[in-house]
């Protein structure tokens, strides 16, 4: 029983010792993690930092700078680290504050890029042009009320050329972070194997394809339009578990094992120079197991209970160290099984989303065509509609051009005078004619004629 304690306290040591990681300070990144961003005999400067602003320079108060004021508005602030980062595994922390009217707007972008103050200064996500880096953006993209979303160039997209920047976003989550009256809290943690972003101590979205190479400047810039919203920058906080460039790493890391290798107990060896009686188990093949295996050796040479109890002790101390090389392996594969796991809810979750885009496409097509029958439809029943109407008409018409032809000519003929009535009268004028012309020659027979 005292056995098992010894050997299970022994491993609540090594698994401490093992998980515990010392994170260090990067001065020459980080402001604000004293609760000053700048000493008293600063002037009003932060330490390695540059701070730029168009058209005004951002406000520097002791515990804050205020990249974009309440009013006006149409303002552009920044602030940029002077010395690139020379590391590769890092956690940065930044607290923010966001406030102003109802219908105020802006936008905060956090960047890690080359020559950032030179090639970005002010600018926004929205105004920058070719920049190499990462950009972390902070808005109300789409009037959702507020939303993280990260951009990764390699100097090869032009954003301010693009013609949909949104559609360029590699990761993002929903946050409402304006008027909250308390600082927000954005922690970016870049690993060898992940890049993760968590907002307020809540993962926002991580990817494992992302490797951030050394040498970029991290910077905080903001900018509003007319109606702006005031962004305040409480801090900036830049850890590392190492302040080894990157070239160093290996070497440090190198020298570290060998300082571990030196701690390690002998190993007895046999005292039969003829015989090798040191075999090393080929059931490990981690590199966490080479250098745990203690070597068989013949029983008759443990004479005294010293020897003996020497023995039992590198054993034992040899399974506490193996248990802890499976715990850590356990561990790794849990992390990895964890990992993969939230991989794959999120390609599921992105494949149900484009399924239920897809989804939605093919019904709005089937409406679509629903519709474009039915206009079919109605455009085939209104043709023949308007053909009825046209027939109609037009038999309607010559009806009427018909029946007021046929009268029109009735009454004409009814109105013309008859040629019996005509030749009556003529014959008449001529009797008339007739009998006066007689009666004429009568009386001119009759009348006694005169002689002069």
């Amino acid at each position: 029983m005292r056995i098992a304690s010894g050997l299970s306290a022994s491993i609540v040591t090594l698994l401490g010792a093992s998980l515990s990681q010392a994170q260090y300070l990067i001065n020459e990144q980080s402001f604000g993690y004293s609760g000053r961003l700048s000493p008293p005999e600063g002037n009003g400067k932060i330490p390695h930092f540059v701070v730029l602003g168009n058209p005004q320079p951002p406000e520097i108060l002791s515990n804050k700078i205020i990249l974009t004021p309440v009013a006006p508005g149409n303002q552009r602030g920044s602030v940029w680290a002077e010395n690139p980062l020379k590391i590769t595994s890092w956690i940065a922390d930044v607290d923010f504050r966001a406030s102003g009217p109802e219908r105020g707007g802006g936008n905060l972008n956090i960047w890690l890029a080359r020559a950032g103050h030179h090639a970005i200064g002010a600018s926004s996500i929205y105004t920058v042009g070719r920049f190499e880096g990462l950009a972390l953006v902070i808005d109300q993209h789409g009037g959702s009320g507020g939303m993280i979303r990260g951009f990764l160039n390699d100097g090869s997209v032009d954003y301010l050329q693009h013609h949909n920047i949104d559609e360029l976003a590699f990761g993002h989550c929903l946050y409402s972070y304006r008027n909250l009256g308390r600082p927000s809290q954005i922690k970016m943690r870049q690993t060898d194997t992940t890049f993760k972003v968590e907002i307020d101590g809540r993962l926002c979205f991580e990817s494992d394809k992302i490797k951030i190479p050394a040498g970029y400047e991290f910077g905080v810039s903001a900018g509003t339009p007319d109606t702006p919203d005031s962004f305040e920058i409480f801090k900036l906080v830049v850890m590392a578990d190492s302040l080894q460039p990157q070239g160093d790493t290996n070497s440090n890391a190198g020298s570290q094992q060998q300082v571990i290798k030196e701690q390690e107990p002998p190993k007895k060896k046999s005292k039969d120079n003829t015989k090798d009686t040191s075999k090393k188990s080929n059931m490990f093949e981690d590199e966490d197991f080479e250098d745990l295996i203690t070597a068989d050796e013949d029983a008759d040479i443990f004479q005294t209970s010293k020897t003996q109890f020497q023995d039992l002790h590198n054993r034992l101390q040899t399974t506490n160290h193996q248990l802890s090389a499976v715990y850590r392996m356990v561990n790794k594969h849990n992390q990895l099984d964890d990992q993969r796991y939230h991989e794959i809810k999120q390609l599921l979750k992105g494949l149900m989303t484009e399924v239920k885009e897809d989804l939605g496409q093919l019904q709005q097509v089937s409406e679509l065509q629903k519709k474009m029958k039915d206009l079919e439809r109605e455009f085939r029943s209104m043709r023949a509609e308007v053909s009825n109407k046209i027939q109609a008409n037009e038999r309607s018409v010559k009806g009427y051009l018909t029946d007021h032809h046929a009268t029109l000519s009735q009454t004409i003929i009814d109105g013309m005078p008859r040629h019996t009535k005509l030749v009556l009268l003529f014959v008449g004028l001529q009797l008339l004619l007739a009998g006066g012309y007689v009666l004429f020659k009568r009386r001119l027979a009759t009348t006694p004629k005169k002689y002069l």
